[in-house]
């Protein structure tokens, strides 16, 4: 019986890359697995072919003798025999890939022999003020965490005895089982992979090195810290398991809206409504500034409302120091209300008294254009 074309085994065609040939073979691989095939002849049958196939397209000589010569180039010894293809040479660097859900996703295959591992990252959300994050601030927080147990110093064993080797794996953390023609590798299921373990765990963490407790730390926010600052605790997240190392504190900072300001990266914005006299003439105006300050700002005379006046320096402190961002006051022209009948007359008096003159611009000019806007479209 004529052996089936390579290519058409692992569903690909001749100009495959090698990270499609890979890929095709991890798919037939999975799909025709003796393990989830049992008892099936077939699928073992077409798990050998897959394999072989593998074996000779994964290769970039025997790819290309295989390209021009077909089957033929492995015949009477030519490149080696294919047809005996060594499941552990083509399996072997996408194992990880076929079996990460039986052993765990990702796992190493061979243990680290040692039973210590890190502790987890644990994070902190904190709210503080505009203010706060313009001055900076010092504070307490308390974090629900694990520390070392203080009955076995950490080492999880009964009056601090240290863990000893896995008798099952022998401190690998692995054992091997045979599966048909193949060996697999599986976390030990004595030691769940650690490699170590405790004959006479400690009574008060179980066996962990871990105890839960709150922790109090003093934390300094330093000033500039925006919305979504992250700042790293080292060492401060949970206590790492049998004497591992700690993991570390993430201290991820929200800033309040303000009353006053708005925020945009390190400058700061205010609006500040002015009297429709004080914007037509001109003068001095006080500011607030976000130190609990005020400034005097000179408003030139005729000034139009939205008009930005921009004070350097008075913003928000740059987080790694030695500059501060810009305030921006933006005037707002205010309409006087409630006005009395006297109020009214001496208003009316005041805008004939500027028909004849060029006081407002803006008003002349747009009203010109729509006069000529009108006259050219009744026509």
């Amino acid at each position: 019986m004529a052996k089936r074309d390579y290519y058409e085994t692992l569903g690909i065609s001749k100009g495959a890359s090698e990270a499609d040939i890979k890929k095709a073979f991890r798919l037939k691989a999975r799909e025709h697995h003796p393990d989830k095939n049992a008892g099936s002849s077939t699928a073992e049958e077409e798990f050998k072919a897959v394999n072989e196939a593998y074996d000779v397209l994964k290769d970039s000589n025997k790819k290309a003798a295989y390209d021009q010569y077909g089957h033929a180039a492995f015949e009477n010894g030519g490149f080696g025999n294919a047809g005996g293809g060594d499941f552990s040479s083509a399996f072997s660097d996408v194992f990880e890939d076929l079996f990460g859900d039986f052993m765990g996703g990702g796992a190493s295959r061979r243990g680290s022999g040692s039973s210590s591992t890190r502790g987890s990252d644990l994070r902190y959300n904190m709210t503080i003020s505009l203010e706060e994050a313009y001055r900076g601030k010092a504070t307490n927080i308390t974090v629900p965490s694990s520390t070392k147990c203080e009955q076995c110093s950490g080492t999880g064993g009964k009056d601090g005895t240290q863990p000893s080797s896995c008798p099952t794996c022998g401190g690998i953390g692995k054992v091997r089982a045979q599966q048909g023609f193949f060996t697999v590798e599986r976390t030990c299921p004595t030691c769940s992979g650690k490699g170590q373990m405790n004959k006479n765990p400690c009574r008060f963490c179980s066996g962990s090195g871990t105890t839960q407790k709150n922790k109090n730390l003093s934390v300094n926010i330093p000033a500039g810290v925006e919305t979504g600052t992250r700042i790293r605790l080292s060492g401060e997240g949970e206590a790492g398991m049998q004497n591992g190392p700690s993991g570390d504190l993430y201290i991820f900072t929200e800033v309040l809206d303000h009353s006053i300001f708005q925020r945009d990266g390190a400058n700061l914005f205010c609006q500040i409504p002015v009297s429709m006299v004080s914007a037509t003439l001109g003068g001095d105006i006080e500011a607030p500034t976000l130190d609990g300050g005020k400034t005097r700002v000179k408003v030139p005379s005729g000034i139009q409302s939205g008009k930005q006046l921009r004070l350097r320096g008075k913003g928000m402190p740059n987080i790694r120091g030695g500059s501060y961002g810009d305030l921006y006051i933006e005037l707002h022209i205010e309409t006087p209300v409630n006005l009395n009948e006297t109020q009214k007359g001496l208003l009316r008096d005041f805008e004939k008294s500027l028909e004849e003159r060029d006081n407002n611009p803006k008003y002349s000019n747009f009203f010109s254009k729509v006069k000529s806007f009108w006259e050219t479209n009744s026509n």
